[in-house]
């Protein structure tokens, strides 16, 4: 059983953090470097980031639950790993569910409130440089949510592996 919450826990980290990797160094590039406008481009990274989203959702659940299990069972001198991986996960799906409940859907009502095209509106206007704003904040707690999770990644690095008895080596 343990084996199998490690490997939930690995698998789970390593798609979030690997999802936020490529579209942050992947897909948005090449998005706005090949579609025709940034509106086009923009369309498609907000549409990915809410897949994303989800994803982390997800998949920080699957980590939490499985770490909270292990929590449980292990003993004195191993639960200190497991609290620190908690807290750091906690984080990340805090900043991920205020991104996806709060900060796109007012992205949104900004380039709606610009007429569909936040590149088309005047750079002084509220609905642009409210936009901007967010996206500035988007970035950052995006990239927060990736140092976290590298954190927990490197944690995850150093746990020990369990001893084996003679017999057992190879």
């Amino acid at each position: 059983m343990s084996t199998l919450l490690r490997i939930l826990r690995l698998l789970s980290m390593v798609v979030w953090v690997g999802g936020i990797i490529f579209f942050a160094f992947v897909l948005a590039p090449i998005a706005f470097a090949t579609l025709p406008s940034t509106h086009e481009a923009g369309e498609v990274v907000g549409a990915t980031l809410r897949v994303l989203h989800l994803m982390g959702l997800i998949a920080g659940g699957i980590f939490a639950i499985c770490t909270a299990i292990l929590f449980l069972r292990s003993g004195a001198g191993s639960k200190g790993r497991y609290q620190n991986q908690l807290l750091l996960v906690a984080m990340m799906l805090a900043a991920t569910a205020y991104l996806q409940a709060s900060v796109l859907p007012a992205m949104e009502q900004d380039r709606v409130a610009a007429g569909g095209n936040i590149d088309a509106a005047p750079r002084t206007s509220g609905p642009r440089t409210h936009f901007e704003r967010l996206h500035v904040r988007s970035e950052r707690i995006e990239g927060g949510i990736l140092l976290c999770g590298l954190g927990i990644i490197l944690l995850m690095a150093r746990e020990s592996l369990p001893v084996l008895a003679p017999s057992q080596r190879r």
